[in-house]
């Protein structure tokens, strides 16, 4: 589906969950045939006619404004994550070349070094559909400990969860993985989180092959993804509190921050924190020690007397 299907549906969601008395319309006690407002009456809230409004939501303008998109917006009482979802939706579609496909997701040496400088934090670097890139030591242990610390290095696919190939996808692991789904007292949050932002990537990237095959996935294999994806909501996972049960450090709150590149368009690191001093600190503390590799003068030395190993 390209930009403007992405559109129209976007808008009759919306527009479905304003009820006239949420907006201060008065019904008089009328029956209506469909759910929340009419296509009228959000062009009326928004100051736009109600052709040129059924128009645009039916994806045949494609040259609205930014005045008349933040006056839809408002209409909608949309939310600042939502608005730029709007006009992303609204622009111009990009096209691709005949028979192009996205090029592999990679990090660059620079956010290796990154990743390593914060090795006694989590952190997981993730690609625009999700794919773990890279991890380091605590981030494996904290999100992903029961799978290979290693797949993340294999670019023959995104697996995970049932998926091809042997690179984990954080959107696969939420919804198909019985481990991660016990990770998160509150699932269903993250759950909404991680949908939210495939719905925005899907706004950013509507011709995607990859992408679509795996929302396509999901929608087949989880009864709950169908649902939420159903629902247009998106949401900008920049910082979010999780409560984590942690089969090595037991029960911890976490601070997962997502950093994005100026752009938007290229892998993000994922950090996890905790207050300082906190028992959840003392635990990430203890996972840290827990996963950190041997040091030299730990190893046993091949030929010494084992008494004094």
């Amino acid at each position: 589906m390209n930009k403007h299907g992405h559109l129209a549906e976007f808008l009759q969601a919306r527009r479905s969950r304003l009820r006239p008395e949420d907006v201060g319309l008065r019904t008089y006690g009328e029956r209506r045939r469909v759910p929340g407002l009419r296509r009228e009456e959000l062009a009326m809230l928004a100051g736009i006619s109600a052709p040129y409004y059924t128009r645009l939501e039916q994806g045949q303008s494609r040259n609205a404004s930014r005045e008349v998109l933040d006056a839809v917006a408002g209409a909608l009482r949309l939310d600042d994550a939502e608005r730029a979802h709007l006009h992303t939706l609204a622009g111009a579609p990009r096209r691709r070349g005949p028979g192009a496909r996205p090029r592999p997701e990679r990090i660059t040496p620079a956010t290796r070094a990154l990743l390593a400088a914060v090795d006694g934090t989590p952190a997981v670097v993730i690609g625009r559909r999700s794919d773990v890139l890279a991890w380091n030591r605590p981030g494996h242990g904290l999100f992903a400990g029961h799978l290979d610390p290693d797949s993340p290095d294999d670019p023959g696919g995104a697996g995970g969860a049932g998926g091809p190939g042997r690179r984990p996808n954080m959107a696969r692991l939420v919804f198909l993985d019985a481990h991660t789904r016990d990770l998160y007292a509150d699932w269903p949050a993250k759950a909404r989180a991680v949908v939210g932002n495939l719905r925005l990537t899907a706004g950013r990237h509507p011709d995607d092959p990859l992408l679509a095959a795996l929302i396509g996935e999901l929608t087949m294999r989880s009864r709950e993804f169908a649902t939420l994806w159903a629902d247009h909501r998106v949401l900008a996972c920049d910082v979010a509190d999780y409560e984590m049960r942690h089969p090595l450090v037991g029960t911890l709150t976490v601070t997962q921050q997502t950093l994005q590149s100026p752009q938007g368009d290229g892998p993000s690191l994922v950090v996890a924190t905790a207050d300082p001093g906190s028992p959840s600190a003392a635990a990430l503390a203890l996972l840290a020690h827990a996963t950190a590799p041997p040091r030299e003068a730990d190893r046993p030395h091949h030929g010494a007397d084992p008494r004094t190993v």
